[in-house]
């Protein structure tokens, strides 16, 4: 179980239901359940019992608690942690290894089991995709790269790595959508920081370049896609406009990069960079200079308009 070691469980049940899914990223505290209502028991949440469902059990005859339990465990509950090693009523457990409930016990106060769990729980069912690309932090900024197999991503990565920035992924980035909008990208366990150069094989970016050249995890907030120059392709010449592309149902802006022997790729890329830290901030280059454009030639304008009006010859 993945949060065996984190949250230092242990079963107190001696028979258990591993083989039922947990299908609910919240968790929930059964204290109506054990007080009897249970028309809105939410039963396929993970339950946490702590001192306040452990202290109201205790009140309770075991007549009481039987009852209670009874009419809690026929659920198909995936699992009840019960926190702080409180010590369950003599007849919790007995009743819930006939009705098949795995119960865990765990030192961690309820608070925190329950900020551990739903952390845990929101990262498992956070909508996810997988991108062939590379994924490189860049002055802070995640500069996802894409393209077609064979055009240089992993190239221009490395060579991002080689001028002090940091490889997250190559070949396959997870990306997974965090906290409503925000798209968080990772590399493969299996493959880790290892990257393939055509013509030269397997390095390790890791060992070479050491905990400087690379990160776990980088929220995703430009995508380059990588395009064999085509002379009668119109490329985006200006910027005004910002173009966005669709990942996970979040927009992402998009640079559409042609690329060709002898274009300097990488500080172009360290450019795209810089430029999205300035739009952060409220600096949109094209947009000023289209602004001081169009001031200009209206100032021209009425100069012209008042040299006119003043020439009486």
């Amino acid at each position: 179980m993945d949060n065996k070691r984190g949250l230092k469980l242990s079963l107190i049940s001696k028979k258990s239901s591993f083989n039922l899914k947990i299908t609910d990223m919240n968790v929930h505290r059964p204290g109506l359940a054990l007080a009897g209502f249970v028309d809105l028991f939410t039963y396929q949440r993970i339950q946490i019992c702590g001192n306040t469902e452990i202290q109201y059990l205790k009140k309770l005859t075991q007549v009481q608690r039987e009852k209670a339990f009874g009419k809690v465990f026929h659920f198909d509950i995936p699992c009840i942690i019960v926190t702080e090693n409180n010590e369950l009523p003599p007849e919790f457990v007995p009743m819930a290894d006939r009705y098949g409930v795995t119960v865990f016990r765990t030192p961690f106060e309820t608070t925190k089991v329950i900020q551990l769990l739903s952390e845990y729980l929101d990262e498992h069912f956070a909508p996810r995709t997988y991108i062939h690309g590379s994924l490189v932090d860049v002055y802070g900024i995640g500069i996802l790269f894409t393209g077609r197999s064979g055009i240089g991503k992993s190239e221009v990565a490395l060579d991002c790595v080689a001028r002090g920035h940091r490889l997250v992924a190559d070949d396959v980035v997870t990306v997974v959508k965090r906290a409503g909008d925000v798209l968080i990208g990772s590399g493969n366990p299996t493959l880790g920081y290892h990257m393939e150069i055509r013509g030269l094989g397997i390095i390790d970016v890791q060992t070479m370049y050491g905990i400087r050249g690379i990160r776990r995890q980088k929220r995703i907030e430009v995508q380059v896609e990588l395009l064999d120059w085509d002379g009668s392709e119109k490329y985006e010449r200006l910027g005004i406009e910002d173009v966005t592309t669709d990942i996970l149902g979040m927009p992402m802006p998009l640079v559409r990069l042609p690329i060709f022997p002898g274009k300097n790729i990488t500080v172009i890329t360290e450019i795209i960079a810089l430029d999205r830290l300035l739009k952060l901030y409220g600096h949109h280059s094209a947009k000023q200079f289209e602004e001081q454009l169009i001031e200009k030639m209206k100032r021209k304008q009425r100069d012209r308009r008042e040299h006119i009006g003043h020439d009486f010859e």
